[in-house]
């Protein structure tokens, strides 16, 4: 078994140096294939990235009644984090969100007087609430309308962004659509294009098949050899693709982080190298022997 498996990448490595120019044109295919296999993952992040950073600046508030206490306001923050909907409840003051009101108009002075004269404190106590999916706003909502809330709260934001975050929710949609399309899309072609350049190079050698054939070689023998050539180009391929994420990553990073900056692309890159170099891998060498596998079937059957 070990000199039938020495052989048969002995023979597959020969293949691949004698046939230069097919294993060129096959390493080329698969190079460009596994290249918009990986734009396809950093596309992913990117995406992803941008849909956290749009959902981290919704929120909905809740306004509470200026007799409320603050126990009954942190019972209600407490009740509100038990909700499975809710990614983080933030509890505001009417003293803290005063200070913040003086901070953000420091500079117009007719607003400072006016809350200098003022004999109380006119401001409410609220929570900013933001949930773990855009689309549990309108659960979180209609819990904070209920019968039992009424005598403590005062308004709830939910109606001004409303349309927002039903925009939002409606981009989000796009663009997850959109990704698994364009994925979909992408590796169809990527399959049939490797497959019809593999088949090329397997039809060219089909009198060789053929006479082993006739030998009595087996059909994984026959195989093997194929298999192995398109081992070595999806490596090839995978590492070529890799080298060239290098510079285009690089390039890419300071738009990417001008536009979303929660978003490092290149920080991305460098952390998940190898988990992305091993993806590359897989993807390519998986590309090569499924096409080969599939290719070769016709010239060995009975």
């Amino acid at each position: 078994m070990l000199v039938t498996l020495s052989r048969i990448i002995k023979y597959g490595w020969q293949a691949f140096l004698r046939s230069a120019w097919l294993s060129i044109s096959t390493i080329s295919v698969m190079f460009l294939a596994t290249v918009v296999f990986g734009g396809l993952i950093l596309f992913n992040v990117v995406a992803k990235g941008a849909i956290a950073s749009l959902q981290e600046k919704i929120d909905i508030s809740v306004y509470f009644k200026s007799n409320a206490s603050e126990d009954s306001v942190l019972n209600i923050k407490r009740s509100i984090e038990g909700l499975e909907e809710v990614r983080s409840v933030e509890y505001i003051s009417r003293e803290e969100a005063l200070a913040d009101f003086k901070a953000q108009h420091a500079d117009e002075e007719t607003i400072t007087q006016t809350l200098e004269e003022l004999d109380e404190n006119p401001l409410l106590a609220s929570l900013n609430i933001k949930a773990k999916d855009s689309k549990e706003y309108a659960t979180i909502a209609s819990y904070l309308d209920s019968a039992n809330l009424s005598d403590l709260v005062e308004k709830v934001s939910y109606a001004q962004n409303e349309v927002v975050i039903n925009r939002l929710n409606v981009l989000v949609d796009i663009v997850r659509r959109t990704g698994f399309i364009l994925t979909v899309f992408l590796a169809f072609v990527a399959v049939m294009v490797t497959f019809n350049t593999i088949r090329l190079a397997i039809y060219s050698n089909s009198e060789q098949i053929s006479v082993m054939r006739l030998v009595g070689a087996s059909n994984s023998f026959i195989r093997g050899p194929y298999i192995v050539e398109s081992i070595i180009c999806g490596v090839i391929a995978a590492v070529l693709s890799i080298i060239v994420f290098v510079p285009a990553i690089n390039f890419a990073n300071p738009y990417v982080s001008s536009f979303i900056p929660s978003v490092g692309l290149a920080d991305y890159f460098r952390s998940n190298f190898f988990s992305l170099f091993f993806y590359h891998i897989l993807f390519s060498v998986g590309l090569g022997i499924v096409s080969s596998v599939i290719a070769i079937r016709r010239y060995l059957r009975a």
